[in-house]
């Protein structure tokens, strides 16, 4: 055996050595078998770091498992797209440049009259917006063109005679038949009558004092809705001059004050019946000189005018304690929706 020869197992050992090493290697730092659910694929990304669906917003929710419990810690911990109810919602953010009416009529052209006429509605309560509005103020509003004309979500006036911003939610409290605007503290903004001529209305979209010429307060409800004598007294007339007030009813009180009921769809009173507070007169309509289903209150003592808040003061509601959660996360939902400025300001 020459040297050559003598050599060759060695080489072949060498290479036998190398291959196994290889082998072991690969074995031991091979990635474990996948098991069913699970994937190779790169990580999906976190709920927080997903873009929102279209018509979505996002808020922080707290944790709540089928029976109740909160998550960890109690804590609002996650977030979670909460869908809006309509995806159709318009925000308008603008500086008041002239009149209320003209600065939505500039901002929104097809919309801006009626859009400015149901966004007075909602302050009316707190602050002369003929007199009262200053050049710089700011609006926001959240609104959409419905059935029914023009709907408002949420909405602030940030004033400068007032030196603080005017907010409005749109919330239905448990036990009313309509949705009513409410303060972000649960106060509603609109007052209600002590003495009421309705259980329940829409909302109040004329005061005596909004416009000169009107003598009376307007409450925006459905046709075929229960009016009220908001006193005892004695019907006196029905259904006079009905082609400026429809179908109509006034009673006597006893201190000779004079309540008129107008644009009824019906009456359900005669002339000379006694009326106790609370019973019911007619009901709401659209008759007379009347463009949409209102009730018109007024009363007259003598020839003068009187104010219904006046006479028969007023009270302010508060959501009750029950549902402060569900209001609180319809705050904000709404807020989202106008971007969070009115939680900023």
């Amino acid at each position: 055996m020459n040297q050559s020869s003598t050599g060759r197992p060695w080489l072949l050992l060498g290479l036998l050595s190398t291959s196994l090493s290889l082998n072991l290697y690969m074995v031991t730092n091979r990635p474990p078998p996948a098991r069913a659910g699970l994937t190779d694929s790169p990580a999906a990304p976190s709920a927080a770091s997903v873009s929102p669906t279209a018509g979505a917003i996002r808020v922080p929710v707290e944790v709540v498992d089928p029976s109740g419990v909160r998550g960890p810690e109690g804590q609002m911990s996650q977030e979670r797209d909460v869908k809006l109810t309509d995806p159709d919602w318009n925000v308008l953010d603008e500086e008041v440049t002239h009149s209320l009416a003209r600065t939505f009529s500039n901002a929104e052209s097809e919309h801006g009259s009626a859009l400015s006429a149901v966004y007075s509605r909602l302050f009316h309560w707190d602050i002369d917006l003929r007199r009262d509005l200053r050049k710089g103020d700011r609006i926001r509003v959240a609104w959409k063109k419905g059935d029914e004309g023009v709907e408002i979500a949420a909405a602030s006036l940030q004033s400068e005679k007032l030196g603080t911003t005017l907010t409005a939610y749109r919330f239905t409290r448990s036990g009313d038949d309509f949705p009513s605007f409410w303060q972000k503290s649960g106060v509603e903004i609109a007052r209600r009558l002590k003495e009421t001529p309705l259980a329940d209305y829409e909302m109040v979209t004329s005061l005596l004092k909004d416009r000169p010429t009107h003598a009376g307060m307007d409450f925006k409800v459905p046709i075929g809705v229960s009016v009220l004598a908001t006193r005892s007294g004695t019907v006196t007339r029905t259904n006079w001059n009905t082609r400026a007030n429809g179908n109509c009813v006034e009673v006597r009180f006893a201190d000779g004050m004079l309540a008129k009921y107008l644009h009824l769809s019906k009456t359900g009173v005669r002339v000379g019946q006694r009326v106790q507070t609370g019973d019911v007169l007619g009901a709401s309509g659209n008759t007379g000189r009347s463009t949409a289903p209102h009730l018109h209150y007024q009363l007259n003592k003598g020839n003068r005018v009187l104010d219904p808040i006046d006479v028969h003061g007023t009270i302010a509601r508060s959501i009750k304690p029950g549902e402060r959660n569900a209001f609180d996360s319809n705050v904000a939902r709404l807020d989202a929706l106008l971007g969070n400025a009115l939680a900023r300001r």
